[in-house]
């Protein structure tokens, strides 16, 4: 039986889900979620992200990650996690830049923290023969807590489920995944009212909360506090308060209804970094952010693509396409944004003046 099948069943016996519990239902079903079963990153695939864009997103955050522990002030031992390491290809290129910080590796200790078995056997073919050795967490909680931590998450958040909720004629009504006349899903709102307070907004106005995101922000920010240390949070998503239906499904890198194919297309929101921020705030953590443009040029990104195109003169139109595709405001520089969470004093790269 398919995903949508058992989805439909489900529903019938139990009644209407929230939007967040069909997200998780698509995304981690382990007989038909798309994360389970069928990822499929890059050009051939559903979508593409930052590190299959460049080569140069993967190595700078490398060289950040370093620069991170030197400010830490160079600890004897520190875990390098990175949480959703999607095909390896960000680690990868972060690992081959890391051999400009021999003193980084020789402290460093790599965790993968990947649920996915599909994405687990890409990332150890990405990952044979590198600097660093990985190991696997299904979890952030599976990582080892007894060093220092350095985290990245590169587009973790916007996988997070969130609810929706619609301000209704009767007030506010979460939205939910039923059943149509003829039993296809379909959205539909609850009837019963809302236990907790919503913002004012006119009426039609949708809200989205993710409590798996501030859950994931409030973890990170407990862990790097605690044992000391910096996680970097990259995604699309909004820096101030708002209202609108984000939620949105991929395949073959185009947008098809959420609902059309249960468990067969990538299904995400945006990440709500108000929330986030404010989540590991309340955890005891610092927190800054800067959209992806800044973040990268702050880096030295422009300088990297020169380098490049002058060794490649014959690749330079690509290159120059590449970086504009990552910082263009146009492109993904505006709507990506990058989060740093870390223990209180730190002043990190790039988020120095944010």
């Amino acid at each position: 039986m398919s995903l949508a099948d058992r989805l439909k069943a489900q529903i019938r016996l139990d009644g209407p889900m929230t939007v967040a519990q069909y997200m998780t239902a698509c995304l981690h079903d382990p007989e038909g979620g798309y994360y389970a079963t069928r990822p499929r990153l890059g050009a051939e695939g559903d979508f593409i992200t930052a590190p299959l864009v460049s080569q140069m997103f993967g190595e700078l955050i490398g060289l950040w990650c370093a620069e991170t522990w030197s400010r830490m002030g160079r600890p004897e031992r520190v875990i390098l996690a990175e949480v959703g390491p999607g095909d390896g290809t960000l680690m990868g290129d972060a690992l081959r830049a890391l051999r400009l910080a021999p003193a980084f590796l020789a402290a460093a200790e790599l965790w993968l923290v990947e649920p996915s078995g599909p994405l687990r056997l890409r990332q150890a073919e990405a990952l044979a023969g590198a600097v660093l050795a990985p190991s696997w967490a299904d979890a952030l909680a599976g990582v080892p807590a007894d060093a220092p931590l350095i985290l990245v998450a590169n587009e973790v958040l916007d996988c997070l489920p969130a609810r929706q909720f619609v301000r209704a004629e009767a007030g506010w009504a979460e939205r939910l995944v039923g059943l149509g006349d003829a039993g296809e899903l379909a959205f539909g709102l609850a009837r019963r009212p809302l236990d907790h307070a919503m913002p004012e907004a006119s009426l039609g106005a949708l809200v989205e909360v993710s409590a798996s995101q501030e859950a994931f922000a409030a973890e990170a920010a407990e862990r790097v506090t605690r044992q000391g240390g910096a996680a970097l949070l990259i995604d699309y998503g909004r820096a101030e308060p708002g209202f609108g239906d984000t939620l949105q499904a991929l395949k073959g890198h185009e947008k098809l209804s959420p609902l059309a194919s249960p468990g067969e297309a990538d299904l995400t929101v945006h990440a709500d970094f108000p929330a986030v921020l404010a989540a590991a705030r309340a955890s005891g953590a610092e927190a800054g952010l800067v959209t992806q443009r800044e973040f990268l040029l702050r880096l030295g990104i422009a300088e990297r693509a020169s380098v490049l195109a002058q060794s490649r003169p014959d690749q330079a139109d690509r290159i120059f396409r590449q970086l504009d595709r990552l910082i263009g405001e146009a492109q993904m520089g505006e709507l990506f944004k990058a989060a740093c969470v870390h223990a209180p004093g730190l002043a990190l790269p790039a988020f120095e003046t944010a």
